[in-house]
């Protein structure tokens, strides 16, 4: 299969099996954390899909989550790894950097263990959260993990061992 019978696309509420397989792929190793269904649902909007133009599987997905007015996070980036290699998942991260273009996002986050693969779009690592003391307050009051691991906060650092902090400035 070439790169063009793939396509990627906004997630819709009936790829969301298929994200939670392929969330699913990777929880094992620790190389993304598990995700409860409804999350999925609820963050549904954030998720481009790449899927096979010929019958629709679901065969890589990525969201993008706005953290605060010039910050968003790339996360639950996975490919089905049959189709690992073909640069599947460099599509739909290039996918969600246009989008967070669009938003007026001037910076994208990341935790990540695949450093050399957010590298090729500029990402560099950085220490602790890059954000100024008044909006990490603000950030402390979301209820999601993910936030929570952007924060480096210790009820969440079991998850984030081993992962690196990037950032890439639009």
């Amino acid at each position: 299969m070439v790169a063009d019978d793939v396509v990627i696309r906004r997630a819709r509420t009936a790829d969301v099996r298929a994200i939670r397989r392929l969330v699913d792929t990777y929880t094992d190793d620790r190389r993304l954390l598990s995700k409860a269904t409804v999350t999925l649902y609820e963050d549904v909007q954030e998720f481009r899909v790449a899927s096979r133009a010929t019958d629709g599987t679901v065969v890589g997905c990525g969201a993008l989550h706005v953290m605060w007015e010039d910050l968003a996070e790339i996360r639950t980036v996975a490919v089905d790894p049959t189709y690992r290699g073909r640069r599947i998942g460099h599509r739909i991260v290039a996918e969600l950097i246009e989008a967070a273009r669009e938003l007026g996002v001037a910076r994208i986050f990341v935790l990540t263990f695949e450093t050399s693969f957010f590298g090729s779009f500029g990402f560099t690592e950085i220490d602790g959260a890059p954000v100024p003391h008044p909006v990490y307050e603000q950030l402390l009051r979301s209820y999601d993990e993910g936030v929570a691991e952007f924060l480096d906060l210790e009820r969440v650092k079991p998850n984030t061992l081993g992962n690196t902090r990037m950032l890439l400035r639009l």
